[in-house]
């Protein structure tokens, strides 16, 4: 391997080590709230280096949020290869079950909550277009379900991330037993 190669790899391995720390500092306070001071001291860097990794604060963040997708593409990958040869309506209930098994890891789910609510950003809003662009066709492409069952499919997702940020499993008022009922929160069915 060559020092241009290794230097590349080691920048590859930062990179990574950089977006894991940075999931869960963007998922408390969000895109406009968090300064790149914070990720860095999280990661045990500067913030000079997060720069020259990213280039800016806006880079890291969509970085972050590609990196987010890439874990939801992956779990959706993971729940399809539990039921091969199955009906549409099962090759999805098992990648919602590893969605909501994915989510139930607060920092992923609230770094998607605060990245919609910074779509006014025209980069986020480019990212979370192209990443929800990658998941419904995936959803297609794995479930070999219908333009109805995709949208309730991606619908009940939408409702997973408002009942684990809502914490709503613990709230034992009817409203929220009507939002839960059949969902699965925490890798568990609600009831």
């Amino acid at each position: 391997m060559s020092t241009t190669e290794a230097g590349r790899s080691t920048a590859e391995a930062r990179k990574a080590a950089i977006l894991g720390k940075a999931v869960p500092v963007f998922a408390l306070k969000g895109y406009h709230a968090t300064p790149v001071t914070e990720i860095a001291d999280a990661a045990g860097i500067s913030q000079a280096y997060v720069f020259r990794l990213f280039g800016s604060k806006l880079g890291l963040f969509t970085a972050t949020l590609e990196r987010c997708f890439g874990l939801i593409e992956q779990a959706l990958r993971e729940g399809a290869e539990k039921a091969p040869g199955a009906p549409s309506a099962q090759v999805l209930a098992a990648m919602g079950d590893a969605y909501a098994a994915l989510v139930a890891d607060r920092d992923l789910l609230m770094l998607q909550v605060h990245a919609q609510s910074a779509t006014d950003v025209p980069e986020i809003r480019d990212c979370m277009r192209r990443g929800y662009a990658a998941s419904v066709t995936l959803v297609h492409e794995l479930s070999g379900g219908t333009r109805d069952q995709v949208q309730y499919f991606i619908a009940m997702g939408l409702m997973c991330h408002l009942i684990t940020a809502l914490e709503l499993d613990g709230v034992d008022d009817p409203w929220a037993l009507t939002l839960v009922n059949g969902m699965t929160v925490h890798g568990r069915r609600a009831e």
